[in-house]
């Protein structure tokens, strides 16, 4: 309850802090807008199944880096994957740097594959769902500007046999993560199997995904593959590219795009276009990237250069900005995911109250000496004036001094390599009151920069102060 004075106790309730950052201070990597001179930074996973079965949905067996097969492809056969034609393309122009992720995704680590480190993250027909971490890293990675290019294949395909298929993996991310569950991107992938057919690009002479610097897209191509529906209510960004035959509007949309926070969203209905039919041996592949009928490659290298570049780019900056609310997990009620703290940190104890919902941060009080820190790194749209941090605060004492300060908390700004650029407020036990107050600071100045939030409770040797912290927000505009 607040008001707390004697001594904190852990309950066995309370959730350890565990970190998608590491902990106390986040190293993330300032991200920078593409362009010739700084290529843009594209992420294939192949983390979740991608070459199960008969798939080999990568674009080098040389991984991370698959310049490490080839430095100079000219030719697709000169990398080894299904997606050498893709990622050849894409390096042969001398604007982009391509890395694979064979480990979890992470957002906000030190990891050289973390998604802090690019501009697009594509997913070729996942095969294994993603962790609750994981789910948020992605999610937290596109609201903060990042791309996110997500490839389906028909209802079934599950080529691991561990129960799960990319249309179910896909829909689990967006309506079961811990960042926005509520049909975040304007669509669902549908529980379909169609056999075959040549989609058809809707007419939109203005549109970089259809008339894009790679060509032109008339068609595409279903070799066993999906749709989705889509529901602009939900999000009015959602648009359908190209339809399956005989289908328009908010229903068969084989490919379709859209936005979210400041990120980029495109969805694919079948892994078959992005084959160019190569890989490794032992594998049943089927030539769709160079399709007659279709222009799958176009489409592919059109919706790459679309999500990494402008304003969904991984800096989350570019000439326009989307009023949005930044911080994930900004209540707590979804645990430690997103924030970074020391253990037992974000609780729902009753020991405390949180301001609303359950959880709630919870800082020093334990009336010995001791240190607890909270942080997340976000990053500030470029193209936002507004960028209002704001967060309620409650301190309780057992320290009777009306002049020390004994025990503090720091609110911090850090850069990627953990310096501190402001402090922009230190509170004390000398702020010790009923309730909460809400707390308000302008990060307009880091606009277009990434940035880690630090909260750092520290107690002296005698006597808890409890600084208690809830419905935390950045709101920019």
């Amino acid at each position: 309850m607040l008001g707390l004075t004697v001594p904190r106790h852990r309950l066995g309730a309370v959730l350890a802090g565990f970190s998608l950052v590491a902990a106390g201070v986040a190293v993330q990597a300032t991200a920078t807008p593409a362009a010739a001179a700084t290529p843009h930074r594209i992420l294939f996973d192949n983390a979740h199944a991608e070459t199960a079965g008969n798939a080999d949905w990568i674009v080098s067996t040389s991984q991370p880096d698959p310049l490490g097969q080839d430095a100079s492809p000219s030719a697709e056969t000169d990398w080894t994957g299904a997606l050498s034609s893709w990622g050849v393309a894409l390096q042969k122009t001398g604007d982009y740097s391509l890395k694979t992720a064979t480990s979890a995704l992470t957002y906000g680590g030190s990891s050289a594959t973390d998604l802090s480190n690019f501009d697009t993250l594509v997913l070729p027909e996942p095969n294994t769902l993603f962790t609750a971490a994981e789910k948020t890293a992605i999610m937290t990675f596109v609201k903060n500007g990042g791309g996110l290019f997500m490839i389906s294949d028909h209802t079934g395909a599950d080529r691991n046999n561990d129960g799960e298929d990319a249309v179910e993996i896909l829909n689990d991310l967006m309506t079961n993560n811990s960042v926005d569950s509520t049909d975040p991107f304007g669509f669902s992938v549908d529980s379909l199997s169609i056999s075959s057919d040549y989609p058809s690009a809707i007419s939109d002479s203005s549109n970089p995904v259809l008339h894009g610097s790679f060509g032109t897209v008339t068609k595409s191509l279903i070799a066993s593959g999906t749709t989705a529906t889509l529901k602009p209510a939900d999000n009015s960004a959602v648009k359908g590219l190209l339809y399956r035959t005989g289908y328009s509007g908010n229903t068969g949309a084989f490919f379709a795009t859209s936005t979210f926070g400041s990120g980029r969203v495109a969805f694919w209905g079948d892994s078959s276009p992005m084959d160019d039919g190569t890989g490794q041996s032992g594998n049943t592949l089927y030539d769709g990237w160079n399709d007659s009928g279709a222009t799958n490659a176009a489409l592919a290298l059109n919706a790459t250069e679309w999500l990494a570049g402008g304003s969904g780019g991984g800096d989350g900056g570019g000439s326009t900005c989307t009023s949005a609310q930044l911080l994930g997990n900004n209540g707590f009620e979804s645990g430690s995911s997103t924030w970074s703290s020391t253990s037992g940190v974000i609780t729902n104890s009753t020991d405390e109250s949180a301001r609303t919902g359950s959880y709630y941060a919870w800082l020093a009080g334990y009336g010995s000496a001791h240190t607890d820190t909270l942080s997340q790194s976000v990053a500030v749209p470029a193209a936002c004036t507004t960028a209002a941090l704001s967060f309620y605060l409650h301190v309780d004492t057992a320290e009777t001094s009306t002049s020390t300060a004994y025990d503090t908390l720091k609110v911090q700004v850090l850069n990627s390599s953990g310096t501190v650029l402001s402090t922009l407020a230190t509170y004390s036990n000398l702020n010790a009151a009923s309730g909460y107050t809400q707390r308000s600071f302008s990060l307009a100045g880091y606009a277009g920069q990434t940035v880690t939030l630090k909260f750092t409770g520290t107690e002296g040797s005698t006597l808890q102060t409890s600084f208690v912290i809830d419905d935390t927000a950045l709101n920019v505009s």
